[in-house]
């Protein structure tokens, strides 16, 4: 009797010990942006469906600031068990750590779970501009005899680096002109005040559709899905290197277990295949972009060695 006991308590003892399901609490996305930005619209159409999917309430939270540093530092800061998400993007996850000294965390230290979708960015000029397409924009750049100025949400946005690469590769170079914000630039552009401006596409959309802006080209290297009229700008240019998107997908922090991450994104991609979520993203200008895990991080490491070309090819400092 006590061989047998002994031996039920060996076996007790010595059983694996097993990961506890997941997820067992609210899982949060955070979108290091203010709302409304394409970000925040990817997460909260993703949201409601991933819940389901889940089992349990899934939470968006907007913590911006310092160029999303603030958000992407509290995701790098937090357990690495599933239920903090980073919904990162380009500026976060790819060029801060080339343009922000001291920057409060390492973003190859969140873990890729899952793109979601991909925006090109739109060259944009005002309404009332007498040209419509990239050879009547150049035509006007080389008689009209003034400088041209190119406008950004300010600088070390992805928009600041397509019009400096742009203006490296004309003969007559172009003026940057910063704002504070997309909101600013759009502005100005609307009203003349700046001849160019590189913005993402979902808030030029509804602009393009009432006249009060044209968009010449697109910026990646295929079309735009929600707008496939437009030509991309090496298309337009023979520029063919020519690729500047912003993108956003879910990270976690560093260390989070194999299978969580493996589920995420299983579900993630899942939900990213129904037809009206599809549809709900392409309506803000997004083409939809699952990939795999391993796909997305070589995605993302293939970011970032653009980017530091980029910085070293324009040679922007920042201000």
């Amino acid at each position: 009797m006590l061989r047998f006991l002994l031996a039920a308590a060996f076996g007790v003892f010595g059983l694996p010990a097993f990961a506890q399901p997941f997820p067992l609490k609210p899982v949060h996305l955070i979108v290091a942006y203010a709302p409304g930005g394409t970000g925040d619209v990817v997460a909260r159409v993703i949201a409601d469906k991933l819940a389901a999917a889940l089992g349990q309430t899934v939470v968006v939270e907007n913590r911006a600031g310092a160029s999303g540093a603030i958000g992407a530092t509290s995701v790098a800061n937090a357990a690495p068990d599933g239920h903090t998400l980073l919904v990162g993007q380009t500026g976060e996850m790819v060029v801060n750590q080339f343009w922000m000294k001291g920057l409060s965390y390492d973003p190859q230290a969140l873990e890729p779970v899952a793109l979601a979708t991909v925006v090109p960015l739109a060259l944009t000029v005002p309404g009332k501009a007498p040209y419509a397409t990239m050879a009547e924009f150049f035509k006007a750049m080389k008689e009209s005899g003034k400088q041209f100025s190119f406008a950004s949400a300010g600088t070390g946005t992805p928009g600041h680096f397509a019009g400096e690469y742009l203006s490296a590769k004309l003969p007559g170079k172009l003026t940057h002109v910063p704002y504070k914000g997309a909101g600013p630039a759009l502005n100005d552009i609307i009203g003349g005040h700046v001849d160019m401006y590189f913005p993402g596409f979902p808030p030029v959309m509804p602009m393009m559709k009432s006249g009060t802006v044209k968009v010449l080209a697109v910026s990646s290297v295929k079309r735009s899905d929600a707008a496939p009229e437009i030509p991309t700008l090496a298309e337009a240019t023979g520029f063919s290197d020519f690729d500047f998107t912003l993108w956003q997908g879910f990270f976690a922090p560093k260390g989070t277990p194999t299978d969580v991450i493996t589920r995420l994104n299983g579900e993630i991609n899942k939900i990213l295949a129904d037809a009206e979520t599809r549809q709900k993203l392409l309506d803000a200008g997004a083409n939809v972009e699952p990939m795999s895990i391993e796909k997305f991080a070589a995605f993302v490491n293939a970011e970032r060695e653009k980017y530091e070309r980029i910085i070293r090819v324009t040679g922007v400092k920042p201000d």
